[in-house]
């Protein structure tokens, strides 16, 4: 089964009502956000293109952004939706470490209550380096519900934040801090992808996500994603795990895209699902 790791299908309690410190993105996905429709699918429309896509299972997202830019895809949003559409989703929580023991609650609530499965944190848009202390608390939580945390790595186009909040090697110090703690690092590092490898390669807790970037640029000489294809299909074959991003990519291009790449079918298979089955420990 394809599993798509981390994709916003067109209803509206899961895009943040004011996304304009993201506008860089409209501007930089802009091609591939044509291509993928987006704001054109009504929500029936999008659930056809995901069976034909061949996704059995997908990813969404909470996102907690209140103290940097005011807004929020709540974790009851996000509950909601899964309860609505039984075995199409799977909901990760999103709280901001900025409100200290409140998001520890929230974390609580959302796992224990709402049946949450991960967490999902975008430092850039909380303005927090993956190491800053203000992280520490929500890490170990997550290691006391036994969740994994989603953990946007590489660069930002925000205009609003710093890119230097996403580098890979902040994860080194917060993996050796936190041993047992369960990361995917999704986007996958660029233009710091080796960085990435390293630190992937140093510790088995940690797998990439290959999200919000174009598959087929992992075959491309120069793009910078060329290494994630050397290790992807050999030592970290078993930590790759793709998704598409919706609606920043098109779902079945992405999906197309990976078994294009010089890759074995059975390594094409774990990137697309097995990993991620793995990871989320269905």
């Amino acid at each position: 089964m394809i599993i798509d790791y981390g994709a916003t299908p067109p209803i509206p309690e899961l895009s943040l009502p004011d996304g304009s410190h993201l506008a860089n993105y409209r501007r930089v996905y802009a091609t591939a956000e044509k291509a993928a429709e987006r704001g054109e699918l009504t929500l029936d429309q999008w659930f056809a293109v995901v069976d034909e896509a061949g996704i059995g299972l997908t990813v969404i997202k909470a996102r907690d952004v209140e103290t940097t830019f005011g807004g929020r895809v709540t974790n009851e949003a996000v509950a909601d939706v899964v309860r609505a559409y039984p075995g199409r989703f799977i909901g990760f929580a999103g709280v901001d470490p900025n409100k200290g023991m409140t998001a520890l609650r929230e974390l609580e609530h959302a796992v224990t209550e709402l049946g949450l499965k991960g967490l999902n944190l975008q430092c850039f848009e909380n303005r927090l380096a993956i190491d800053d202390r203000r992280m520490y608390p929500v890490y170990a939580k997550c290691i006391e519900l036994d969740i994994p945390v989603n953990l946007h790595v590489g660069v930002n186009f925000s205009l609003r934040s710093n890119p230097e909040f996403g580098r890979p090697m902040l994860l080194d110090k917060v993996l050796c801090d936190f041993p047992e703690l369960r990361i995917c690092a999704s986007p996958p590092g660029w233009p710091w992808v080796e960085e990435l490898l390293a630190v992937a390669w140093r510790h088995p807790n940690l797998s990439i996500g290959l999200v919000a970037m174009r598959p087929k640029l992992l075959g491309v000489e120069n793009s910078g994603y060329g290494p994630l294809l050397q290790y992807g299909r050999t030592i970290l074959k078993d930590r790759m795990i793709a998704g598409t991003a919706w609606p920043m990519l098109p779902m079945r291009r992405t999906i197309e895209e990976i078994r294009a790449l010089p890759i074995e079918e059975d390594v094409a298979d774990r990137w697309l699902g097995g990993n991620a089955r793995s990871f989320l420990r269905l």
